[in-house]
């Protein structure tokens, strides 16, 4: 811009030499060298170089979301009845989650190398402890944020000394800013804040191409369920379900986790054990894990049952899982089948 007003006093002050010099040679056509040279200047496509535009940072005004169910069985309404109250889909809440996404990850002309934390099961090793650890309520270490040791990833400071901090959710989604072939990888937060350095083996780079336009949506506070598509620049709600999630209590079963977390696997069966114990107790159907054990599901089967279970009137009310999202079968098939790992976030909000 500063160069296009610096040209622009330049043409004004020609014009203004070129009027005076017209008073004294009259109207002669006379065209000079410097005529030509002139017209070069105000012509050339290039002379003019206007800055480039900061891409714009959304906001939860800027995610237009449209209604198209989908999924009709079961749907809830934007404000509907509970007991003696109202529950609300909180829409508002919603678009600022999938306005972060769209800002940290699906911005065009950016490109964004991007790496999913994983420790399903302490399958790459148990994090180290951190200094300033607490013991919770079921006797597992966590750091400050109140993230447990257990299935979590270590993360590291990146100025000084390194130094363990906190840990990291199996299920984050983090930018990689440096070589992911290193030992330490430093990666900045898209489902937390700030930058790390994160030890090689807990991270798997999803590339750098990879836009999540699916979002399942889930509400702990209104156990609620939605789902939504991005098509074009707008966002379209396919389904308005009824939900249960984690209960706090102590000492098997944990609450769904708040935050962003990427679809990372899906299991047409997901077999679980009786509390305190390595027997198999059922299954879930049509499940896909978003962080450490946390599915979306459908209704348990418990043994000896076989045959998958449509409905349950617990469903909608009170957290009671295990940190699972139970939903009706029908449902959670529905969501089996559209969600796709790389394409596709759970977003937990309270």
């Amino acid at each position: 811009m500063r160069r296009f007003l610096t040209i622009l006093k330049k043409k004004t002050a020609i014009i203004l030499y070129l009027s005076i010099i017209g008073f004294n040679i009259g109207c002669d056509n006379f065209k000079s060298d410097s005529d030509s040279e002139i017209d070069d200047l105000f012509l050339t496509p290039d002379s003019v170089v206007l800055a480039e535009e900061e891409p714009k940072t959304l906001t939860a005004s800027d995610i237009i979301l449209k209604k198209e169910i989908q999924f009709e069985d079961y749907n809830l309404d934007d404000v509907y009845p509970h007991k003696d109250t109202t529950r609300v889909f909180q829409w508002e809440k919603i678009q600022e989650k999938i306005a972060h996404i769209e800002n940290e990850v699906n911005s065009e002309g950016e490109s964004h190398k991007i790496g999913i934390f994983s420790n399903y099961r302490n399958k790459n090793g148990e994090a180290p402890t951190v200094s300033d650890f607490v013991r919770n309520e079921y006797r597992r270490v966590s750091d400050q944020y109140g993230v447990e040791r257990y299935q979590s990833v270590p993360l590291y400071s990146f100025e000084g000394d390194t130094i363990l901090e906190r840990y990291g959710r199996d299920g984050w989604i983090a930018h990689i800013l440096g070589n992911d072939t290193t030992d330490m990888i430093r990666v900045r937060g898209v489902s937390f804040e700030g930058e790390y350095l994160i030890p090689n083996r807990y991270l798997i780079p999803w590339g750098d191409s990879i836009k999540f336009d699916k979002v399942v949506a889930v509400d702990v506070t209104n156990q609620n369920i939605s789902t939504l598509e991005k098509r074009e620049n707008e966002w379209y709600i396919l389904s308005m379900n009824p939900a249960t999630t984690g209960v706090h209590k102590p000492p098997y079963a944990l609450e769904t986790p708040v935050g962003i977390f990427a679809i990372q696997e899906q299991k047409e069966k997901m077999f679980y054990t009786k509390d305190g114990s390595s027997e198999i107790a059922g299954y879930a159907p049509y499940a896909s894990r978003f962080t450490n054990g946390a599915y979306i599901h459908g209704v348990p089967t418990q043994n000896p049952r076989h045959s998958i279970i449509e409905w349950s009137n617990t469903l909608g009310t009170t957290p009671r899982s295990h940190m699972c999202v139970r939903n009706a079968s029908s449902h959670s098939k529905f969501v089996y089948d559209w969600v796709t790992v790389k394409e596709a976030v759970v977003v937990v909000i309270d």
